[in-house]
């Protein structure tokens, strides 16, 4: 994998080149605002029937220029970015592509690149250089320090410079990648984290359970399950469905996951004990073993992000069935998730932390391996919860976008009430998690560093 980043330095644009985006989307305004802001000149559009709303919303900003349809952006941008649902992007470059302004940039912001580029090979003249690119993390999150993947699938040195140049004013890290990679690493990161999140929904719903309101829900981890389980269902369901769907990879992960879980439930209502903690002993070796950096998260952190309030000494033991199936996953999968850290999203370094933060502390693990196999209290909700991962891989398996969008909007009809607190907390959260996390891995690579110069 050739990844590397680039300086964090914000370069000025000039409205004597244009940068067009066609979708405008919750992403989409985010590009739009900062690219704007940087002094470049934005052309962008959606559907017709939005067009006078978002002349509306951006009628105040200089730089931004709001058309009907896709035909006035791509005819006169130098830079043009379809932000839209991976699903649809066949059906919009193939309506747009055709009038892409002679020898323009065209890329991509979706989740999985492989249906991007074969639109954009079938439907671009020849004429047109393709750099596609990819914010590794959510519209409400800043940008700042965060991964962007930059793909040159076909383009001259200047025309990448270029993009680069204009993608500057995010101060993201740029990654490096082709679209291959970007489809392998973004079904490592995300694929499962996602799956992950949305069974606990899933069997939240099914339970009719509030969670932050039972008593068995309220611990460290548990804050960090129940805040990005509100703030996945709070989005919209085409931003996790394309990337499951449409990447292969993905597919198999996601269904390795619900394999996961659903064997070590198994083993639990057999009370094989001797097998079920052999295999979760082995999974946490190799994905753990050689970790020697301090933990990523602490309970002082977590405890300060609570949706309860409940004191910890009234806490109780959990089985972490979610966390135990997903290292058992990234062990079937052979995926040693620090390998990706640098493209990695907010979400996957969230949960990757609450993991370690499991398994890396032998006392804990211990007793939520005892507390799996003698204790029943979790053992409805761990049902719910394989019913859930199985139905999810079933989804996705299907490829079925409709089906896919109706398991995701039950739950997010039952726990929308308690979305503006969980998604104010959650961003608050995210924040103070991951500069500790940074400084977690600043000090580590400085040690690195410190040992090899010594020898």
């Amino acid at each position: 994998m050739a990844a590397s980043t680039t300086r964090n330095v914000e370069v000025r644009g000039n409205t004597s080149r244009s940068v067009g985006l066609i979708g405008m989307g919750d992403m989409g305004k985010m590009y739009a605002r900062c690219i704007a802001g940087a002094g470049w000149r934005v052309n962008a559009c959606d559907r017709a029937e939005k067009y006078e709303a978002l002349k509306g919303e951006f009628a105040e900003i200089e730089n931004i220029h709001i058309y009907v349809n896709g035909h006035f952006v791509a005819r006169q941008s130098d830079y043009i970015i379809y932000c839209v649902e991976a699903e649809l992007i066949d059906a919009v470059v193939a309506a747009y592509g055709p009038s892409t302004k002679l020898g323009a940039i065209v890329g991509g912001q979706t989740s999985c690149k492989a249906p991007e580029i074969k639109a954009f090979e079938k439907h671009l003249p020849s004429d047109v250089e393709i750099v596609s690119c990819h914010s590794l993390h959510g519209p409400s999150v800043n940008p700042a320090g965060q991964p962007l993947v930059l793909i040159r699938h076909r383009s001259s040195d200047a025309s990448f410079a270029l993009v680069e140049q204009i993608l500057s004013c995010f101060r993201s890290k740029f990654v490096y990648l082709t679209a291959e990679e970007h489809d392998r690493i973004t079904a490592d990161t995300q694929a499962v984290t996602h799956a992950a999140f949305l069974s606990m929904g899933t069997a939240w719903h099914a339970n009719n359970q509030f969670p932050w309101e039972v008593t068995k829900w309220r611990s460290g981890i548990e804050n960090i399950k129940i805040n990005i389980t509100l703030r996945i269902y709070s989005n919209k369901w085409h931003v996790y469905a394309g990337l499951a769907i449409l990447n292969p990879a993905a597919q198999q992960q996601i269904r390795q996951y619900a394999t996961s879980v659903t064997e070590l439930f198994k083993l639990i209502l057999e009370g094989k004990r001797q097998e079920f903690e052999t295999r979760i002993r082995t999974a946490g070796e190799f994905v753990f073993g050689k970790q020697r950096d301090k933990l990523l998260l602490r309970d002082d952190i977590l405890d300060q992000f609570s949706l309860s309030g409940v004191p910890k000494a009234e806490r109780k033991p959990n089985s972490h069935l979610s966390l135990l199936g997903m290292v058992d996953c990234w062990w079937k999968c052979n995926i040693v998730p620090y390998d990706h850290m640098i493209c990695s999203t907010p979400l996957f370094r969230l949960w990757l932390g609450a993991t370690e933060y499991l398994f890396r502390q032998p006392d804990l693990l211990d007793d939520c391996i005892r507390f799996a196999l003698d204790d029943d209290s979790f053992r409805s909700d761990d049902l719910e919860f394989t019913f859930a991962a199985r139905g999810w891989s079933d989804a996705v398996s299907f490829g079925d976008f409709n089906s896919y969008r109706l398991r995701f909007e039950k739950p997010q009809e039952y726990f929308a009430p308690r979305f503006p607190e969980a998604t104010k907390l959650g961003n608050e959260m995210i924040k103070t998690i991951l500069q500790r996390m940074k400084s977690v891995e600043e000090a580590g690579t400085s040690a690195t560093t410190t040992a090899a110069s010594a020898s």
